[in-house]
């Protein structure tokens, strides 16, 4: 049962990064651009964390718990960076668009 909520998680993890990436390469405004790609690092973050949830549950040996640590740290880090990016970035998209609209 948890380990299908981990990988149903891991899944729309994955969905978002996507949907921002794209999100990403299809805008033409700069800072929109940057915000999409710290909202996309949340994303991976994330997935990254649950991707290490899922092997404390499946793995269930000292190195599997070694190895999920090792993921839900890095995700964390990636997803906590991303954050602090996407939320100063953020105060500024709409500002961009304001100026750039014609």
């Amino acid at each position: 049962m948890l380990n299908a909520l981990f990988v149903t998680l891991i899944i729309a993890s994955f969905a978002a990064y996507f949907y921002y990436k794209t999100k990403q390469f299809r805008s033409t405004l700069p800072i929109q651009k940057k915000w999409y790609k710290a909202k996309a690092g949340i994303a991976l973050g994330l997935f990254v964390v649950f991707f290490g949830l899922n092997t404390f549950v499946v793995q269930d040996s000292t190195l599997g718990y070694v190895v999920g640590a090792v993921f839900i740290i890095v995700g964390l880090m990636e997803a906590y960076s991303s954050y602090k990016r996407a939320k100063h970035e953020g105060k500024f998209v709409q500002q961009e668009y304001e100026l750039n609209k014609q």
